[in-house]
């Protein structure tokens, strides 16, 4: 043990208190044994990975020590959602009970991307007289309406922060009254500057204790080498086991007709020049063209020279855009920042494509989206060496998750040696109120008869488990084909996730006991359900990514042989131990997790999967989940 600073106080006592003042909350070992751990990393300046299952509490768990101690800490959540109930809920409930106790305030902040914010400039310009009527007529009556409701609101709003509506303005207006950090010039070049929603909300981050930011603006705070987040000590990561992705997401470039097209717009709101919009439209199209025919695939760096060429023209034009806003004269304010804010989206435009021209070896450049709507992306092949230079070499980091793959400190660029790692289990008695079911019997994925023999499987296991259902699937094909036949086969409801919106639907599979929800990945996480309506999880396939994926082919291709150990089946590991989560999410729950993929069992690498399941009884014959759920 470190020697304690005079001004901390002992973590499990801290962690007792605060749970004292919850209603039915009782202290469990595992956030203990958590709390301690990090208290201990943060103290040593050491990188530590916590596993922490299902229901340890971990919010409490990193958040009590990094209060205690005295550090500036950064909380990076993977969701919007997760965001907010740090802010609104633990946050508030956590300062009212150690304020007393450690003698010291402790404040927070929510600190978002810059287009969450309303822009105050924007709004000051829409409530020009001359600019009202110009610029709002193109939109139809429903977005004027909510344009009008935004203005009034930015009167009354201490935020601006989109998250703090009661309602939700439709997409086109909430664009016209915020913007994006592409196009904003920064506080010190806008008459607004001083009272901008985006830049408060970052005055409040640079003296708060806690940070809450998503784990995408934290990436970008890496890639604009720390221009976003105020100093810190300390960051903790939620939901680490997506680290990799959000990170590789974050420092990515990208280029597409659609953000050409924006910035086309933008020019054309400030000066009327035909020839420039048409040749910027064409080069978009002929861009949108050529790379369409490269949709979800790899192209080779450097570019194949039609890109090249293509890129190069669109680079010459943009630069005479920016010189001929330069020549722009005018003494009215608020055209002076459009001008300003075309320049700004143009420079970055240019900077992109310059990225793009000159990428090496260390990245891999491939096609996402549709044939319509194709966007070239620039991804790094590894973004350890960034975070590297970003997080690890800087401060301290404490990794969380409920599951955390073997791979992951090689994958994000630490070493075994500078990183500890716990795992503290989970409070749940899985041997006794859960069962793994594999069914072997079924024909593997590639066989013929799969389709009908999954169905009728299907269709044994909500018989056996009276509905109470969350059927995952990999595809949606496989989704709908089996929502349909069951809808015809059981007379239990079937909601399927494009129902309704997923809060929404999730309330509404919680309300009605029987019925059963068929979703695909996105459900593999984040769904909460607790109690007898959630009973049996079943789960199609083993979530291998795809084998086409270019950013994931690219990294196999660098791993070599043993890629499919160290890229596929930890992906698929984290995949699978995330929906088996779904199962139990309180002492009281009991259930099934069906697996219908037969190469859990008769696969050498069934042995690892299952490994990174909770520790349930396991079996391969239906009689014991039929007897399982007559018991309960």
């Amino acid at each position: 043990m470190g020697v304690e600073n005079h001004h901390q106080h002992d973590v499990a006592s801290l962690l007792q208190s605060v749970i004292d003042t919850l209603p039915n909350v009782e202290q469990r070992s595992g956030q203990i044994a958590m709390a301690e751990a990090i208290s201990q990393a943060i103290e040593n300046k050491r990188h530590l990975i916590v596993q922490a299952g299902t229901g340890t509490g971990k919010t409490l768990g990193y958040l009590v020590p990094a209060i205690n101690s005295g550090k500036r800490v950064v909380v990076s959540t993977y969701t919007k959602a997760l965001q907010d109930q740090l802010a609104k809920h633990d946050l508030p409930l956590l300062a009212s009970a150690l304020e007393p106790i450690i003698g010291r305030s402790i404040d927070w902040a929510v600190l978002k991307g810059r287009n969450n914010y309303l822009c105050a400039q924007r709004i000051s310009e829409i409530q020009e007289p001359k600019h009202h009527k110009l610029d709002l007529d193109e939109f139809s009556p429903q977005v004027q309406s909510d344009i009008d409701k935004l203005v009034k609101w930015s009167e009354d709003t201490s935020t601006g922060d989109a998250g703090d509506l009661t309602w939700t303005p439709r997409d086109m207006a909430w664009k016209q009254v915020s913007i994006g950090s592409d196009e904003c010039p920064g506080a010190s070049r806008c008459p607004s500057g001083d009272v901008c929603f985006a830049e408060r909300a970052r005055d409040f981050a640079s003296v708060a204790d806690v940070v809450v930011v998503n784990t995408h603006i934290y990436g970008l705070d890496v890639a604009t080498d720390g221009a976003l987040l105020p100093e810190h000590e300390v960051v903790i990561f939620d939901e680490a086991h997506q680290l990799e992705d959000v990170m590789s997401s974050s420092v990515s470039m990208s280029i597409s007709p659609g953000s050409i097209n924006h910035v086309n717009s933008a020019l054309r709101a400030i000066v009327r020049d035909d020839a420039m919009s048409g040749s910027l439209q064409q080069i978009g199209n002929e861009f949108g063209g050529l790379i369409a025919q490269h949709l979800d695939k790899r192209i080779p760096l450097p570019l194949p020279d039609d890109i090249q060429d293509v890129l190069n023209r669109l680079r010459l034009k943009l630069d005479e855009a920016i010189a001929g806003l330069r020549a722009v004269n005018t003494s009215d304010e608020s055209a002076k920042q459009r001008i300003l804010r075309g320049q700004t989206l143009s420079t970055r435009l240019v900077e992109v494509i310059d990225g793009s021209l000159t990428a090496g070896s260390r990245t891999v450049a491939f096609v996402s989206g549709s044939k319509d709507r194709p966007t070239l992306e620039l991804a790094p092949l590894n973004v350890g060496p960034s975070l590297r230079e970003g997080i690890w070499s800087k401060r301290t980091a404490i990794l969380a998750s409920a599951t955390i793959p073997l791979a992951l400190p090689a994958r994000i660029g630490l070493t075994d040696d500078e990183i500890d790692s716990i795992d503290v289990g989970s409070p749940f008695d899985y041997e006794n109120s859960a069962v793994l079911y594999c069914a072997k019997h079924l024909p593997a994925p590639n066989d013929p008869r799969r389709d009908e023999a999954v169905l009728d499987e299907i269709e044994h296991l909500i018989n056996a488990a009276n509905g109470r259902t969350l059927a995952l699937f990999t595809t949606y094909r496989a989704m709908h084909q089996a929502a349909d036949e069951m809808a015809r086969r059981l007379e239990f409801k079937i909601w399927r996730q494009d129902d309704l919106p997923k809060m929404a639907l999730v309330d509404a599979f919680a309300q009605e006991e029987s019925s059963c929800l068929f979703a695909t990945a996105g459900f593999f996480q984040g769904v909460d359900v607790p109690g007898q309506t959630l009973s049996l999880v079943i789960i199609d396939k083993i979530p291998f990514p795809r084998p086409d994926d270019p950013l994931l082919s690219a990294r196999r291709d660098e791993v070599g042989r043993s890629a499919f150990n160290e890229i596929d089946i930890p992906l698929a590991a984290t995949q699978l131990a995330q929906a088996a989560g779904r199962l139990i999410r309180s002492r009281k729950d009991s259930g099934v997790v069906a697996i219908l993929d037969p190469r859990l069992a008769t696969k050498g690498y069934g042995k690892q999967l299952v490994s990174t399941l909770p520790p349930m009884k396991r079996t391969i014959q239906f009689d014991d989940v039929a007897n399982f759920f007559a018991s309960k």
